[in-house]
This record gives structure tokens, sequence and C-alpha cells, in this order.
């Protein structure tokens, strides 16, 4: 049986000319890290990026390679080529996408149909997973402990005393 290779995907990114994926990856049983380029093609301004995103990810050749890479990164790289094709330039594809990657607070989540409302939902796991600290983060702590000053005189609150004012 052959052995299990494994890859740590390190960069992702796209090459417009000719239109491209590239991935920087570490190939773990050799301590390589190396570039795989993987072609765009029947890709158009009219595609949809979630699915091209989806069809490159569950691609046999290349699936091995962009585990560690998201679907929401994938589809990222493929609305800025989308924007490419469409005219845009690559600072107006990367504010366009930063603003449908944006939470609206106001936004009325009950209204959104459910590929919208799976989208919101997908960009709000990822927020959390990018602003979570994980055990190996160099600034993480374990187990935080608070001192509370115990000798200040605790200020009452104005209705824990009874009695009989009229409010």
């Amino acid at each position: 049986p052959r052995a299990v290779m494994t890859y740590t995907a390190k960069k992702c990114g796209i090459c417009f000319r000719p239109p491209s994926i590239v991935l920087i990856y570490k190939d773990d049983s050799e301590d390589k890290t190396r570039q795989r380029i993987m072609p765009v093609r029947n890709f158009s301004r009219f595609s949809d990026c979630s699915l091209a995103a989806e069809q490159l990810k569950n691609n046999p050749r290349h699936k091995a390679y962009l585990e560690g890479v998201s679907l929401r990164q994938l589809q990222k790289l493929y609305s800025l080529l989308k924007g490419h094709l469409g005219g845009e330039s690559l600072t107006e594809s990367l504010e366009k996408f930063q603003q449908e990657e944006t939470i609206d607070p106001e936004e009325d989540m009950n209204k959104l149909d459910d590929k919208e409302l799976a989208k919101r939902k997908s960009i709000m796991d990822e927020l959390f997973e990018k602003n979570r600290k994980k055990k190996d983060d160099p600034d993480f702590i374990y187990d935080i402990e608070v001192e509370f000053p115990q000798d200040e005189q605790l200020e009452s609150c104005g209705w824990d005393v009874e009695s009989d004012e009229e409010i």
C-alpha cells in the first residue's frame, strides 16, 4: 500500500494569465516547499464562484493538496478572477468581495433565503475561526486568573435598599 501523502497548504493565490490557482504547499514527507499550478478552465465572468470552488476542492487530482485551503478562500480567488474577466481592477474586486463578506448587523437574517443565510453563516464561522485563539498561538493563555479588589467598598445599587419613598 502507498504511504499517505500529506501536504500542508502555505499560501493560495490566483494568476490571471493564464487563469490558474497557485498553491504553495509543504510536502511533509520530504520537508520541501513546492508550488502547484491548477489551471482554471471553463470559467467566465458569468460563472458561479461557489460552484467552481467546490469543484476544484473535490477534484481528485487536487483534493489532497487543497485539504488545508478553505472553500471560502477558493471562492474569493474565483471572485477575483471573475472580476478581472469583467474588467475590474484587483482593488475593485477586493473591495467588492470585502463588502460581500461583511455582515451587516442591521440586516434581518430571518428574511434571507437558505443560500444567502448559509453564506452569512460561513462568513461568521470563518470570522470566528480567524479571531479565535488556539492552543498553539503564541499569545494563547490558558486559565486566566483575575484579581478582584475585595477591600474597596462596593457601591450599593439604588434599588437594593428597602424604603417607603415614592418613586
